[in-house]
């Protein structure tokens, strides 16, 4: 099933299914505990990120090209970093690029995005996909010179500005994607192929990621996992290729959607 999150004519937010026909069905429960589709037409005003994430949790240099690109070793264990829950941005809304102490090295990452759909602590690798609800595109938008001088040498500053964690279009549950291996992710700028990877060519897989992100910490229902980005990200180009205002960045990946949004300015 494909799960859409929108804004009702009411100004509800409710929960929809796509269907194979493009047609939109309204969803009653929770997505987490229990739902269904009705007959009833979804009466989408705007469409939202598919899930509200409790918690983002990301993994950096998780494709081996992309650390060789960027000049990092490829790591013994997953590199996590955070990303704040005020960050997410809705399939067609704006990424801002930052007004107070203005970014100039704004750049794009497309990823898998894992939804927690369970509770979970401890988990084994080999049980580590019975605790997911589904799948999304993900964008790990990333402001480098807040990333990598400007943000007291941690990441999570550099990533977290609103609307830097793009999230959509649809939540693919894992009963419909039983196995994320091997998928194909491409991230097209102005409709320039920019990234184009497998999700087979990740270094650490999404049960390895789960069973290390869960040792020790409960990941709660609607907990996102951004599993990484493959090669071909702005700062690894010569010259670099930085998101500018007027950008359109989209992040495409097999089976599950396409996420498109616009670059604009913070205060236009």
């Amino acid at each position: 099933m494909k799960i859409i999150r929108y804004v009702s004519p009411e100004g509800k937010i409710n929960y929809g299914s796509e269907e194979p026909n493009g047609s939109r069905l309204r969803i009653e429960g929770d997505i987490f505990d229990g739902f269904s589709a009705t007959k009833e037409p979804a009466r989408v005003m705007k469409l939202l990120a598919p899930v509200a994430p409790v918690a983002m949790w990301c993994i950096g240099q998780n494709y081996r090209q992309h650390a060789e690109e960027v000049g990092f070793t490829v790591p013994d264990f997953p590199v996590v970093f955070a990303k704040g829950v005020n960050a997410l941005q809705s399939p067609g809304g704006p990424v801002l690029l930052p007004a107070n102490r203005y970014s100039k090295e704004v750049d794009y990452e497309g990823e898998l995005v894992v939804i927690i759909g369970k509770a979970c602590k401890n988990v084994p690798r080999d049980r580590a996909l019975d605790y997911v609800a589904g799948y999304t595109c993900g964008n790990d938008v990333s402001a480098r010179d807040w990333q990598l001088k400007w943000g007291g040498t941690q990441w999570c500053r550099g990533k977290s500005f609103d609307t830097f964690a793009p999230l959509g279009p649809y939540l693919v549950t894992s009963d419909s994607l039983p196995d994320p291996t091997g998928l194909r992710i491409q991230t097209l700028l102005n409709g320039m192929m920019m990234q184009d990877g497998k999700t087979s060519d990740m270094i650490f897989d999404v049960p390895t990621l789960i069973e290390f992100l869960s040792r020790g910490t409960t990941l709660l229902p609607g907990t996102a996992i951004f599993t990484g980005t493959p090669q071909g990200v702005g700062m690894a180009r010569k010259p670099p290729r930085w998101l500018a205002e007027g950008d359109e960045i989209s992040v495409e990946i097999e089976k599950i959607g396409r996420l498109t949004n616009h670059v604009c300015r913070e205060g236009r």
